[in-house]
Parts: structure tokens; C-alpha cells; sequence
């Protein structure tokens, strides 16, 4: 099987990294991939290993350009399939590209923001089939008119070799981040931007903060609001002498086992690939109650829910957490289990092959 895969993000962040997961995996299993991606885009390097990489121009949803670009492509390469792996404009003009060259499409969904009817009554109709990482975001496309027979789950991954509980580079971690051997280390990993909830977590710190002194809480991440939340945090001297944002980290396998709790209290989220990630490493979780988070996050085994926006809640999460060392291994230990169970690597090949499999043997596309 030959497939054509496109993906418009510039950066590895939780989709073009799944993307990454997904190729190597079709390699090992014999399949033949090509991956379309941005010139000067992170996942070009990331790919070549297990895919054949055709960098090209990608602008956005206003890049009419693409379609034509694509369209050379699936001509040049004729592949069996399409995979559209973002938006961007991909979703749009790759869907096109498939359709004038007759080639079925398929296309993963990674967030559960609403589209209105009009939108998904025009855009849905181009795909063959669509694949949400989350049953979170399938019902949001089922609730909105997007045929069942064409939404299938396949739930996202975590590489567990490299995401694993081991503390072995503490001293490093207490050194890195300016760390005290008694304080507590509440972490959060996500793009600075309004629905992630960062507000939320600085509003619910005072209360944290006058339970347990001794912690630190460190933003890992960059995006629009950033320098909003340093501004905040250096308006306020209990937020200053405990709240760090060090930007974007490539090196978070070594980081997130070091952590005592990961929070990510969104409001809107299609999975969550920090949650897994964190998980994977044997950090006890709190998060928002939206999109696929409660897929990851069981309260009462791996760690705890708060409503979007609830900022006492947060606060109560959080103490609970920290009041308790056996609550925050018995959280860890469960939440490695859980990944391990439910998010692996093959089993999200497996389900993304088996999607291509019933494509190009049902008459859907023909």
C-alpha cells in the first residue's frame, strides 16, 4: 500500500508528532509512505527515516497554490491513499487534490473546536473517511451531522519507551530548574493560548501556595498569550518566586518524570498528548473535564477532573495531590498502566491501517 500523508504544521508538536509514530510504523509493517510537509518544517527531519519527504509551500487556508502543488504530487506518485493530517488549508486543498485525481481521502481530526452545520455539510462530504483521536471529538462530529458510518476512533499514542518513570536525572532536573530537595514541582505542558487554561491555574495558585508554601509550578510551552502570563506572573511577588516559564523544551522525557503533578486544566482539548506523555512517565494528573481528556484522566485511578474554568476546584485537586505522597504514587504507578493498556504505539497503527484497509476495499470512494 502506497500512501500519500500531508501535513501542514511547522512545528513536533502533539499531531505532527503522532504523524512521526505513524510512519515509522507503516514502515515496519511494510507499507510505502510519502510525506508532503512545509519547507523548513520540524517533522521533515523527523520523517525522513521512515518516508519519502516532499517539502513544499504551505500558507494557509488562503493558499490556493497548494491544489496544484498536490495534485503534481499525486500524479507524480500515485498513491493508493490520502492522509490529511491537519488543517492549515491542507484539509481543504488536499481533500480537493484527492477528489480531481481520484484518489480517496482520508482525513484525522485533533480537535474537538464546533464547526457550524454549513461548514461540515460542505467540508465532510469531501473525505472518504475520518479518523478523531478521540471518541470525545467523534461525538462532537456525530453532533454536528458528520455520517457514523464515516467516523472512526483511533486513539492517539505515547512512545512509553522514551516517556517512562525514571527519576535517575532528579539532581539535574532540581539544578535545571532551580529546584530544593523539599519543595514540590507542579508542571504544565501546552501552547500558550487561551483554551489551555493557564489563567486558571494562576488563579487557583494563592490557595495552593497558602497550603503549600514549598512548591514551584513550571509552564512549559510557548504561543500567543505568553508574555501575557509572564506579565501576570511578575506582578505578583508570591507568583514571581515560584512560577517559571522556560519555553519550549525538547528534552520533557527527561523533565516530566521529575514532576510531582502535571496540571492541564483546559477548556477545550482533543486529547492531550502532554497528559499521555506525563502519564507514561508515572505523574498523577489533573485535568480539565472537556474533549478527550476524560478518556486519559479517570478520577480515582490516575488522577483527578475539574470542571472548565473552576478555579476552587483546581485549588482542592491540586492540595489533595500534594497532601499525599501515597495518593501521588498510587496515581503514577495506575497511569503508566493505563497508557500502556490503552494508548500504545501498534495499536494506533494498527487502527489508522485498518481504516485504509476498509477504504480501499469497500466502494465508498469509487
Amino acid at each position: 500500500m502506497k500512501i500519500l500523508h500531508v501535513e501542514a504544521g511547522m512545528h513536533l508538536y502533539g499531531g505532527a508528532l503522532q504523524v512521526v509514530f505513524l510512519l515509522r510504523g507503516l514502515k515496519a509493517m511494510g507499507m510505502q509512505c510519502i510525506l508532503a510537509c512545509p519547507e523548513g518544517s520540524a517533522i521533515a527531519r523527523e520523517a525522513e527515516p521512515h518516508a519519502k519527504v516532499v517539502t513544499m509551500p504551505m500558507k494557509g487556508d488562503l493558499d490556493m497554490g497548494l491544489l496544484g502543488r498536490l495534485r503534481r504530487l499525486i500524479r507524480a506518485e500515485r498513491p493508493d491513499l490520502i492522509h490529511l493530517h491537519s488543517r492549515r488549508g491542507s484539509d481543504i486543498w488536499g481533500a480537493l487534490a484527492g477528489k480531481l485525481e481520484g484518489i480517496p481521502v482520508v482525513l484525522s481530526r485533533r480537535v474537538d473546536n464546533p464547526e457550524s452545520r454549513f461548514v461540515v455539510n460542505l467540508k465532510y462530504r469531501l473525505y472518504d473517511e475520518v479518523i478523531t483521536i478521540s471518541d470525545g471529538i467523534r461525538q462532537v462530529l456525530l453532533s454536528e451531522g458528520v455520517p457514523a458510518n464515516k467516523v472512526n476512533c483511533v486513539l492517539s499514542a505515547v512512545d512509553t519507551d522514551q516517556y517512562r518513570p525514571d527519576r535517575s536525572h532528579l539532581d539535574w532536573f532540581r539544578h535545571e530548574f532551580k529546584i530544593q530537595p523539599d519543595e514540590l514541582v507542579i508542571g504544565m505542558v501546552a501552547q500558550f493560548i487561551q483554551r489551555k487554561g493557564h489563567q486558571t491555574l494562576l488563579d487557583a495558585l494563592p490557595t495552593v501556595i497558602a497550603r503549600h508554601p514549598r512548591i514551584k509550578v513550571i509552564l512549559f510551552g510557548q504561543g500567543p498569550i505568553s508574555e501575557d502570563i509572564q506579565a501576570r506572573v511578575a506582578a505578583s511577588p508570591d507568583l514571581a518566586a515560584r512560577v517559571q516559564l522556560p519555553g519550549f523544551r525538547k528534552d520533557l522525557a527527561k523533565i516530566l518524570p521529575c514532576l510531582d503533578v502535571l496540571a492541564h486544566p483546559a477548556f477545550m482539548e482533543g486529547l492531550g498528548v502532554s497528559l499521555l506523555q506525563a502519564a507514561a512517565c508515572g505523574v498523577p494528573l489533573i485535568g480539565g473535564r472537556a474533549g478527550g481528556i476524560p478518556e486519559i484522566v479517570r478520577p480515582g485511578l490516575n488522577g483527578e477532573l475539574i470542571e472548565p474554568g473552576d478555579v476552587p476546584g483546581l485549588a482542592a485537586a491540586l492540595n489533595k495531590l500534594l497532601d499525599s505522597p501515597t495518593l501521588r504514587d498510587s496515581y503514577g504507578q495506575a497511569g503508566r498502566q493505563w497508557v500502556e493498556r490503552q494508548f500504545s504505539i501498534p495499536s494506533m497503527v494498527k487502527g489508522n491501517l485498518s481504516v485504509y484497509r476498509s477504504l480501499l476495499s469497500s466502494d465508498k470512494h469509487r
